[in-house]
């Protein structure tokens, strides 16, 4: 009988990885169109006031956004305006010092004094609550305000 040997020692061929580059690329445009940034889901009307000097936030990463306006789920929340922080309505400004302060934290150190709060305010609400709010904000130490506004068409 004879016996079947391995001629020398061959070894496999090389993956090729020519086309890697390719593939990392297509799926880097493909999570670069298909992912979104999360956004707030307004629960509240918003129908902006409209201005003509307008100026654009530089880092909108120092920015925190408080909402107010009229709910849109009216037999939850009633036909009064309300404050949304975040994605939920709440009850009051007196919750608004406690959202700051919780936001400041998250925060990092260097940047907590640059912080300042943005008011997305519907342009048919009382300033009563605007009013509470600001003076909130005063006691929590959020000095830096900014109003949201819709540019102005000429005519």
């Amino acid at each position: 009988m004879a016996k079947f040997r391995k001629k020398g020692g061959k070894k496999l061929p090389a993956v090729s990885t020519a086309s890697l580059p390719d593939i990392v690329f297509m799926l880097l445009f493909f999570f670069m169109t298909a992912t979104t940034m999360k956004e707030v889901t307004y629960q509240v009307k918003m129908t902006f006031p409209q201005a003509t000097e307008l100026t654009k936030l530089e880092n909108k990463s120092l920015v925190k956004y408080i909402y107010i306006g009229e709910a849109l789920d009216k037999k939850k929340h009633g036909v009064e305006s309300c404050i949304q922080l975040n994605d939920q309505i709440v009850e009051g400004p007196k919750r608004v010092g406690p959202f700051i302060n919780s936001e400041r934290e998250s925060m990092k150190e260097e940047d907590q004094p640059k912080m300042m709060v943005a008011l997305k305010i519907d342009k048919n609400t009382k300033m009563g609550i605007v009013t509470d709010v600001k003076t909130e904000l005063r006691n929590a130490q959020a000095l830096r305000i900014t109003y949201t506004a819709l540019q102005k068409q000429n005519r």
